[in-house]
This record gives C-alpha cells, sequence and structure tokens, in this order.
C-alpha cells in the first residue's frame, strides 16, 4: 500500500468558511468558544485596509487548521494585558485571537504556517509585534510550547482568564468540564 504525502495549502479566511472554522475550533477549545456572533466579530476586526489577517490551512482540501487575527487599533486592552510591559505601543501591534490545528494535522508545521501568513499580513498594516493570551492548560501544554517555540516571550500570567466567557457566554472548557478557572500567558512575539 502506497502512502501519499499530505498536501497542505493555506488561503485567507472567507465568509464560506465560518460554518467549518467554527466546527474545527470548538472541537480543538471547547463547545461555544466559536459561534456565529463572535466569529463574525472576529473577521471584521481581522481585515484592516483590504488586507485579511485570518489565515486557513487545508490539508488534501480538507479544513485542517486556522489562525484568526485582531488588526491593530481593533482589539481590546483589557484587565488580562499588561501595556507597560510590551516593548512596542499597542497601535503597532495586532491581536493573535485564536488557533487550532485537527490532530490529525498535527506535525505537519501548520501552525506556524498559518502564524507566519498573519505575520506577514500584520506587518503591512505597522506591526513590530502580536500579543497573545496563550492557554496554559492546553493538552500537554502545546499552545505554550508552540508560541514560545515560534518566538514568544512570558509577560504575565493571569488566572481564570476565560471565566467569563463559561459563566456568561456559555463556553464549556474542556480541561475544567465546564466552567473555566485556566490560566491565560500572556505573551508578545516581536517581528523584528
Amino acid at each position: 500500500m502506497t502512502q501519499t504525502t499530505p498536501v497542505v495549502t493555506y488561503r485567507e479566511l472567507t465568509a464560506a468558511d465560518h460554518a467549518a472554522v467554527i466546527e474545527l475550533g470548538n472541537i480543538v477549545h471547547g463547545d461555544n468558544y466559536l459561534t456565529e456572533e463572535n466569529l463574525a466579530d472576529y473577521v471584521k476586526r481581522g481585515e484592516k485596509e483590504g488586507i485579511n489577517l485570518n489565515w486557513l490551512a487545508f490539508v488534501n482540501g480538507q479544513l485542517a487548521g486556522i489562525r484568526l487575527t485582531f488588526a491593530p487599533g481593533q482589539w481590546d486592552i483589557d484587565d488580562y494585558c499588561t501595556p507597560a510591559a510590551w516593548p512596542v505601543p499597542a497601535e503597532q501591534m495586532c491581536y493573535f485571537k485564536c488557533a487550532a490545528v485537527a490532530d490529525i494535522s498535527r506535525g505537519l508545521g501548520i501552525g506556524r504556517g498559518l502564524l507566519e501568513r498573519s505575520i506577514a499580513a500584520a506587518k503591512q498594516l505597522g506591526c513590530r509585534a502580536g500579543l497573545a493570551h496563550i492557554w496554559m492548560q492546553s493538552p500537554n501544554n502545546s499552545a505554550y510550547s508552540y508560541f514560545t517555540k515560534c518566538g514568544g516571550e512570558m509577560i504575565a500570567e493571569h488566572p481564570d482568564r476565560w471565566y467569563e466567557l463559561s459563566i456568561h457566554g456559555g463556553y464549556h472548557c474542556p480541561v475544567c468540564d465546564g466552567i473555566c478557572h485556566c490560566t491565560a500567558g500572556e505573551m508578545i512575539l516581536r517581528f523584528e
């Protein structure tokens, strides 16, 4: 039996992709992490001046990975942010909102490929860095390992980052089995 090499392709997210993106995001991050309403908002935040920072990866034509990234000036600085510790001003940073790679496609470099495409788009908008809240309780701590290998630097840790979303937004954390007490690692990735 001949084994075929997986063919990985990338393209920008479009409206036709929403249902598949929601499905994959929720498989990886938990029920109601992505909904039609919040994905519509995220897509708007990821587009600026005709540039789309939201990317998808496909393996042999099947959706295998997503990267949702907010453009500079289109994301909120909240209580889980530490701007005084950031190496560049917020107006020169994008926000890495969400990444998800299907289990079957792990190890193909999809996460890095998606990140590189979002960074290239963000640089067109003058970004010099990106901020992310990394899920520190991800299975096998894969989110932190991945983002660190890509050059991410820890700024601060924030307990209960997704608590409010689990209480009021219907998010079901797969690690906490419901009400989320997971910690977010506030991390910066410099582009220079």
